[in-house]
């Protein structure tokens, strides 16, 4: 079954690679026409049972690169301690690679791929790109459910299901709450920065149960607007912010902001989550008890941090949230096993971030992915506990060097055959980024080298996460998203619809008349 999976999804990255070589006059470049037509094959069938309890997950940032390399990260891992006890030998006696742990979603029976592009470009962002993914209409980078001009509203599939169907709906995220992608299941605004106006919708959404990351701009954008938890609990919400509260919660409406809130208000990191905090399998859990009735409901659940560590490029932090989201997935796969002919769960993403690639020019063909088990935290927690404190007090890049050893396993001396040993090139980059970061010293009289060598991100810490990315034979492309298309994995009623590849609308499309939305 491994096999044929791992041969689906090959041929859905074969389908994208060979679409992604194709002539842009292909595209359909009206925003207005009706989706290309599928198979027969793969129609939906106007007999097929609706599910009563629909899981619509999404990684964001989240494409076949962060898929693969999570799975192949927990495959080296797993090699690595079976070579250690009792290693598997070839014809010619050498150790041999078992390969990748796949991930749940990757065991889903449908696959299928979407394409991203947007009305503006082909590599779009999360606020076009969910827009399209629940309401069915492409629009600009940057709107949320609305059209070009930003005069018309577009109704969510969750709108509709809350409102036609009178299923409950829960919108959970690892970032904040009324960021781009948790937004636009329940938002209509021309701008996504429009936090607080998101906010405010977030509220008369009316949906039972929200959960994850704080609300941005609260007070709004000049802090002087009356607060939005405050209006929340004034049109009946519960708002809780610690675990204690979060745990008792029984049912909604309900907004639940996770108590250990970490950089930019959002969720921490996986790879700095610790076992006493709340995980998004958690708030997976605690939503189906708000949320399950007779009329059963839909879920969102957005990987939101998987996105942030591509941007970073922080290729550890991008696999452990990715397999955070594998958990939270977990979480509805077992629901289904109560609810196998009422229950439909699909696995997708808004898009690519960060071009990530399974491959490095200095490493050849060989991969070392079980090097990034070295890296104990997340280049956002790196800055805030110890950067800022290394430009503070000017510290030495000596004792810079015990942290980063500590922290990342990256060193200056050991044996010859020791990977994490730094090169003198290796080494030569992390001094002139520490220079740069602690003593504002320039690394290149070109701007735009060291915006290709650190984008917006902390010389230092970037460095460190290029270095060892590189080390384990990681790399990326860019800080931003790419135009790659996404994974669609599908389980349970309806799943068959899933199939194929199509646009990034379908799949809002394939979904209304699973369900038949007016």
């Amino acid at each position: 079954m491994k096999k044929l999976i791992a041969s689906t999804l090959a041929v859905a990255l074969a389908a994208a690679t060979m679409a992604g070589c194709t002539s842009t006059a292909a595209v359909p470049q009206s925003t207005t026409a009706e989706p290309a037509a599928q198979p027969a094959a793969v129609k939906t069938s106007e007999a097929a049972k609706a599910p009563k309890y629909v899981f619509l997950f999404i990684g964001d940032g989240m494409s076949y690169p962060q898929i693969q390399s999570t799975s192949d990260y927990l495959g080296a891992l797993a090699d690595a301690d079976y070579w250690q006890a009792e290693p598997s030998l070839d014809d010619n006696g050498g150790a041999t690679l078992d390969g990748p742990e796949y991930l749940n979603f990757m065991n889903f029976p449908v696959a299928g791929s979407a394409v991203t592009y947007d009305s503006n470009s082909f590599c779009p962002d999360s606020a076009s790109t969910a827009t399209s993914i629940s309401t069915g209409h492409k629009t600009y980078s940057g709107t949320i459910n609305m059209d070009e001009t930003g005069t018309t509203a577009y109704e969510t599939i969750a709108e509709q299901v809350h409102e036609q169907l009178g299923m409950k709906v829960g919108i959970l995220s690892s970032v904040n709450l009324n960021h781009a992608t948790p937004a636009a299941f329940y938002a209509h605004q021309a701008s996504r920065n429009d936090y607080y106006e998101i906010g405010l919708e977030l509220i008369d959404s009316g949906f039972e149960y929200f959960a994850g990351g704080g609300l941005l701009k609260p007070t709004g954008a000049d802090g002087d607007q009356e607060d939005l938890y405050t209006l929340a609990e004034e049109a009946g919400y519960t708002v809780v912010k610690t675990k204690a509260e979060a745990e008792a919660v029984t049912e909604g409406p309900v907004i639940v902001v996770d108590e250990n809130l970490a950089d930019g208000d959002a969720m921490a990191y996986e790879l700095d989550r610790t076992d006493d905090m709340l995980s998004l399998a958690d708030y997976v859990e605690k939503g189906i008890e708000v949320l399950d009735n007779e009329k059963g409901f839909f879920m969102m659940c957005e990987g939101g941090k998987i996105d942030w560590a591509c941007h970073a490029n922080d290729a550890a932090s991008s696999i452990h949230d990715t397999k955070a989201l594998s958990d939270a997935v977990q979480v509805a796969i077992d629901f289904a096993k109560d609810h196998a002919d009422e229950t439909l769960i699909l696995v997708t993403g808004d898009h690519e971030t960060g071009g990530l690639t399974i491959g490095f020019a200095g490493t050849d063909y060989d991969t070392y992915l079980d090097l990034l088990e070295n890296q104990k935290i997340s280049y956002a927690k790196f800055d805030s506990d110890y950067v800022a404190s290394y430009k503070e007090n000017k510290t030495s890049f000596e004792d810079v060097m015990a942290d980063v050893t500590e922290l990342f396993g990256l060193k200056t001396k050991g044996a010859a055959d020791d990977k994490l040993v730094l090169t003198d090139y290796e080494l030569a980059k992390l001094r002139a980024a520490y220079e740069k970061t602690v003593n504002g010293t320039a690394t290149s009289e070109y701007e735009q080298e060291e915006t290709v060598l650190y984008g917006s991100y902390e010389p230092l810490s970037v460095t460190l996460t290029h270095i060892i990315n590189n080390k384990a034979g990681i790399s990326f492309t860019s800080y931003s998203h790419t135009g790659l298309p996404v994974a669609v994995l599908a389980d349970g009623v309806g799943s068959e619809d899933f199939v194929g590849y199509y646009d990034n609308t379908e799949i809002y499309n394939k979904l209304a008349n699973l369900l038949s939305i007016a």
